[in-house]
């Protein structure tokens, strides 16, 4: 079958079996959990004699499509953050009371993706699923994972992480809905199978790209539910009897190293073999690509060519209109562009904060002549096989070109912070609107190795549209591949300092960006999972001001109240200007400087004041 029949009449088949139907096939004395909604089945069972936890996604059947609530309910099948807080408390429970060594966690997949809505986006619906991906990932107790029928997105992936996985061989896995897809990339939302070619969701493309370990044979008749348990039963009698032949030990080690690899399709390349310093970045601060430039200084309207009849025109002074971006609604004031860009690309009449490139980033947090980038050259091409880039994405890399400074979606770096070193990785919004795709996983790894080698804290700046959707399945796996990065750092001691630029959305936000030990926020940032303009027309209600940063900030404050809820979920700690933001940053800084070692001082490297003061004095 061609992969659109296998979607359409199989994979989002209406009587295709549900998780509830294949849990009451496989345990006869599963005991269910207390529900906080309508699309998370809990519970524990024995199967083979063994205890076993089960977390599963449940989409709608039929039935509940009956009444009017049904079938005006725009979330079925996608887990809120109630439901995903539930499955993180399960989660604590089995990290206090491991390792777990008689019995296994089995996480069951299907899903349109996660909850949009303003309700799970105001209690921190995008920090849930990076929590979730990081508790996966550490969880002491043996891990199984099934794709039952559709994982869409990070709401599949906040459950997926596990020692084996698995998917059903008509079940297809998704970065994004191929609806969604179709209108992001082709902006037409009924080019269905040219979206499905793109995602690389059917299951020998998650085991081409080593998302899943093996396929579980389908049915013939797609509503077979006891056929399909039979099928599901013989692949869990063999893998959990190889399972509990591990020590649970070797298998966390495994799926942090699973996770560090993903995307890297060619092994053993050069740059993990050369650290790439590059000279120092001298930044020179220039507008985003989107921003029009006005030259005429008399009636401000109105801009001109380079030159007029074939002769060269004397420009006057340019200026930048605020607002002047997409979804920008700025005071319209003309700012004087050298001033604009000294002022970090913030409005001085009415404070807006326009979206910022890594250059501008780097003027607002880096000593001058201190920022030496790390991997610059790296390319798509040394991380994939040709044949794994189709036409369409070799389009859209072209067009990156030219609008910025630096070749890919995120550039890191060594640096200083008021004379304090850092490792810095920081999203670069003018390309590809700083979407996560697998040379941003890889530089991001690779910039957290530096940083463990080196000591060093490490920085991020977020401003991002999310996964690179036309790197299909692989972008997604870049969230587990950075949440895996940021948990060695949390098991080194070492500092990890996140800030929430504008936007900060999607496979982003919902993973490493989540996860500092601080979370800082520029003003007026967009703090969500999926931007406004999906949820619009998936038929939500949207109230931006409710998920920009200072609201956020203070509903932050209830994380401290409800521990039982949010977990180690701290929201946004801080909301700061750009132009404060460097001394946010060194502030934190040096309180690991002054406390690092368990010493008042801290270590040498960490006295940059003390060091400067001393070569002064014997100059």
């Amino acid at each position: 079958m061609q992969l659109i029949d296998i979607f359409k009449t199989r994979t989002r088949h209406p009587l295709r079996p549900r998780s509830s139907d294949i849990i009451k096939h496989i345990f006869a004395d599963f005991r269910y959990y207390e529900k906080t909604g309508d699309s998370l089945i809990m519970g524990e069972g024995h199967f083979d004699g063994n205890p076993v936890y089960v977390v599963a996604q449940q989409k709608p059947k039929p039935e509940q499509f009956n009444t009017p609530e049904g079938v005006t309910k725009l979330n079925w099948g996608m887990l809120n953050a109630d439901e995903h807080a539930q499955v993180l408390r399960l989660l604590r429970r089995l990290h206090e009371g491991g390792p777990h060594e008689n019995s296994f966690l089995l996480s069951v997949i299907d899903t349109y993706g996660a909850d949009i809505s303003m309700y799970s986006a105001q209690r921190f619906q995008a920090f849930f699923i990076g929590h979730l991906i990081r508790a996966y990932t550490t969880v002491p107790i043996r891990t199984i994972s099934i794709v039952l029928g559709e994982g869409g997105s990070g709401g599949a992936l906040a459950l997926q992480v596990a020692d084996r996985r698995a998917a059903i061989e008509d079940a297809l896995y998704a970065t994004a809905p191929p609806e969604s897809m179709a209108a992001i990339i082709f902006r037409d939302n009924k080019r269905i199978e040219d979206a499905l070619q793109v995602s690389r969701s059917s299951a020998k493309d998650l085991r081409h790209f080593g998302v899943i370990d093996s396929t579980i044979p389908s049915t013939a008749k797609v509503q077979d539910a006891a056929g399909l348990s039979r099928n599901i039963t013989a692949y869990l009698e063999r893998t959990s009897r190889d399972l509990f032949k591990r020590s649970i030990k070797k298998l966390l080690s495994q799926r942090i190293e699973r996770a560090r690899a993903m995307g890297v399709m060619r092994q053993g390349r050069f740059y993990d073999l050369k650290r790439f310093v590059e000279r120092p970045f001298r930044a020179k601060p220039t507008p985003p690509p989107n921003i029009k430039l006005v030259y005429d200084d008399a009636t401000f309207n109105f801009s001109v060519e380079e030159d007029y009849q074939g002769l060269p025109l004397q420009r006057k002074e340019p200026y930048v209109r605020c607002g002047y971006v997409e979804d920008k609604n700025g005071c319209g004031a003309l700012i004087p562009l050298e001033e604009f860009l000294n002022n970090h690309q913030v409005c001085p009449q009415c404070g807006l904060h326009h979206a910022m490139n890594a250059t501008g980033w780097i003027k607002v947090l880096a000593d001058n002549n201190s920022f030496h980038e790390l991997f610059r050259n790296m390319s798509v091409e040394d991380l994939m096989d040709s044949s794994d880039l189709h036409g369409f994405y070799r389009d859209f890399l072209n067009r990156q070109k030219d609008r910025t400074d630096f070749n890919e979606s995120l550039v890191t770096a060594h640096a200083t912070v008021y004379g304090y070193p850092a490792i810095m990785a920081i999203c670069d919004f003018s390309f590809a609107g700083g979407s996560m795709g697998v040379v941003f996983g890889e530089k991001f790894r690779l910039a957290v190795d530096h940083a463990l080698r080196r000591g060093l804290p490490v920085v991020s700046v977020c401003c991002s549209g999310g996964a690179r959707l036309y790197e299909g399945i692989i972008a997604l796996m870049q969230m587990a591949k950075t949440v895996a990065s940021v948990q060695q750092l949390k098991e080194a001691g070492l500092p990890f300092i996140s800030i929430l630029g504008d936007p900060s959305t999607g496979g982003a936000i919902a993973s490493y960006a989540a996860l500092g030990d601080v979370c800082l926020s520029e003003p007026d940032a967009l703090v969500i999972f999926t931007g406004p303009r999906v949820m619009k027309a998936r038929g939500f209600e949207v109230d931006e001001k409710l998920v920009r940063s200072q609201a956020l900030y203070r509903v932050s404050a209830d994380t401290f109240e409800k521990p039982e809820y949010y977990g180690e979920i701290r929201g946004i700690q801080e909301v700061a200007p750009r132009g404060m933001m460097k001394r946010m940053v060194a502030k934190y800084l040096e309180l690991f400087a002054r406390t690092r070692n368990g010493s008042p001082g801290g270590s040498k490297q960490w006295r940059p004041y003390a060091r400067r003061q001393r070569n002064s004095s014997s100059g």
